[in-house]
């Protein structure tokens, strides 16, 4: 599975060589030119990391990361900045940042220091095994599912689908969104055959764990 960033950064020419450096790595990149372009994609969808440029318009970088802290989100960050002075740096760590990098740089630098801090994100997951009651167990990093230590097979768009929401509890999935995850890029989605996963989820979780949503999609509900 891809990891998510987010890229904060007002000069196109960058923006677009890192975008294009990040996606030929394997990374899935969303790119915003401003901060409140960039807290509107933070809101709506969940990232493993975010690269935010310190001055950018509307909103700094140090401002977007302020406001999401003071919020709970714990999503991990790295300033990219040509900022040198002291002051700045501490401004950027005490506003939540686990690291930055300075203007100009290497793109290999910058890959490795995502690397790293997904790294530690991915040793220091609170959890790996889910339980959704009845004996029922999803490890989430051998994507299998168990009931009192008994596989239960499902199809690998079934196992995906699975993942996704738990993965994202209690959130609202478009279809889009959900295509995206569970249909590789070159296959046709369907909307029948969703359907046909979803009501073979629920047989197995439980009819009221996976809620829909006319015409937004799906929630799946996790106490």
């Amino acid at each position: 599975m891809k990891a998510t960033i987010l890229l904060l950064e007002d000069d196109l020419t960058l923006s677009e060589t890192v975008v294009e450096y990040f996606q030929d790595q394997g990374f899935d990149i969303d790119f915003v030119y401003d901060g409140e372009e960039a807290l509107s994609f933070i809101y709506e969808k969940n990232y493993d990391l975010l690269l935010l440029d310190v001055n950018v318009p509307n909103k700094n970088g140090f401002e977007v990361l302020k406001e999401i802290r003071s919020e709970g989100n714990k999503t991990p960050a790295i300033f990219i900045t040509s900022l040198n002075s002291m002051e700045s740096l501490e401004e950027g760590f005490q506003s939540g940042c686990d690291n930055y990098i300075r203007k100009p740089f290497e793109l290999k630098e910058l890959l490795l220091r995502v690397q790293t801090i997904l790294k530690r994100e991915f040793a220091n997951s609170k959890e790996e095994i889910i339980k959704l009651g009845d004996g029922l167990v999803f490890n989430l990093i051998s994507s299998e599912l168990k009931k009192d230590d008994i596989e239960i097979k499902l199809n690998l768009k079934e196992l995906k689908l699975l993942k996704l929401f738990l993965q994202h509890p209690n959130e609202l999935l478009s279809h889009d969104r959900i295509y995206d995850f569970v249909w590789n890029y070159d296959e046709e989605y369907s909307d029948n055959s969703l359907r046909t996963y979803i009501k073979n989820l629920r047989k197995i979780v439980g009819k009221e764990k996976i809620v829909s949503l006319k015409k937004l999609g799906y929630r799946f509900n996790q106490e």
